[in-house]
């Protein structure tokens, strides 16, 4: 991956590295739908986790203690969200079109504001409450019975968005003292202690070439979307990284089409178009705010311009 010193007059590079991004989780989420036919939720959930474990202790230990932190709870705290808005999202992706679960799961900048909000005292402002209100009557359009899909997939789908919503109010607290990595490697760290249990009662081991290459892309393109993502953020605003990430809806839902039949009927566009709508206009009407706080000598509230992100799960 260059260096910030080799690109950093390009206009291009955050763009770059958010699309980039954005095609690993796709096809992180369509390699997930694909073991759902041979695995379970906590095995790939466990497979997930463990492997990001082992590669990044393996490539980011040799420069010392990589788990060292002041705030090791507050990390824990993180992974133990992030793993169950994971597993959730699994869940949802097995029992719903995998479209419409990703789509759900894009609800969660809504979730993030009030759990920022009532943990931090982070102000939501008028135009923010309505901004939660309609992901609300997004989420109510996108459930479509009609569509094959289960109640409890739509369930484990608002659930995945509730968790993840947490998990970024937790990691906008981190992101002052931790970097991106160690938040990462403990999601990873948590989540394999979590699914450990689960996975050890019955373990669905990969035996033939596909099942190991399915395994494996999803290990290696969760970490090369989260790296990419990292990275890119040094080079765009966070509600400008935010934006381009929002594409992977839009090739997640052409993928599911093309390669599951996923049906995508005016549900999934009205439903679809208010959450996505609202965590655009969420993430803009933060940094406009961090702004004009930036202007008047203050502090920006977490989530605006200059910090670096992280995925949501």
């Amino acid at each position: 991956m260059p260096s910030f010193s080799i690109i950093k007059q390009s206009p291009l590079a955050g763009p770059l590295f958010m699309l980039l991004s954005a095609c690993f989780f796709t096809g992180m989420n369509v390699l997930l739908k694909q073991a759902m036919t041979e695995f379970r939720v906590w095995d790939i959930g466990f497979y997930r986790f463990f492997g990001g474990l082992v590669l990044l202790t393996a490539f980011f230990g040799q420069r010392g203690n990589p788990f060292r932190s002041s705030q090791t709870r507050l990390l824990v705290a993180r992974g133990c969200t992030g793993s169950i808005a994971f597993i959730f999202f699994i869940l949802s992706v097995r029992l719903l079109p995998v479209s419409t679960a990703l789509m759900l799961l894009y609800a969660f900048p809504a979730f993030a504001a009030l759990f920022s909000a009532g943990l931090y005292r982070e102000k939501v402002s008028p135009f923010g409450w309505v901004c939660l209100i309609t992901v609300l009557i997004g989420v109510a359009l996108l459930v479509d019975p009609s569509s094959g899909g289960e109640g409890l997939g739509y369930a484990a789908g608002i659930l995945s968005a509730i968790f993840a919503g947490l998990t970024m109010a937790i990691i906008r607290q981190l992101k002052q003292t931790n970097g991106s990595v160690i938040i990462y490697l403990y999601f990873c760290l948590v989540g394999s202690v979590v699914t450990a249990p689960f996975f050890l009662q019955a373990p669905v081991l990969p035996l033939s070439f596909n099942q190991f290459l399915v395994c494996g892309g999803i290990i290696l393109t969760s970490i090369a979307g989260q790296l990419l993502m990292n990275h890119g953020f040094g080079y765009c605003r966070s509600w400008e990284g935010g934006l381009y990430m929002t594409s992977e809806v839009l090739l997640t839902a052409i993928a599911g089409v093309i390669l599951f039949r996923d049906p995508v009927g005016w549900h999934f566009f009205s439903g679809g178009a208010l959450i996505l709508g609202s965590a655009v206009a969420i993430q803009v009407e933060q940094a406009l705010h961090g702004r004009n706080l930036s202007a008047h000598g203050k502090n920006g509230p977490a989530g605006v311009p200059n910090e670096k992100g992280q995925s949501p799960y």
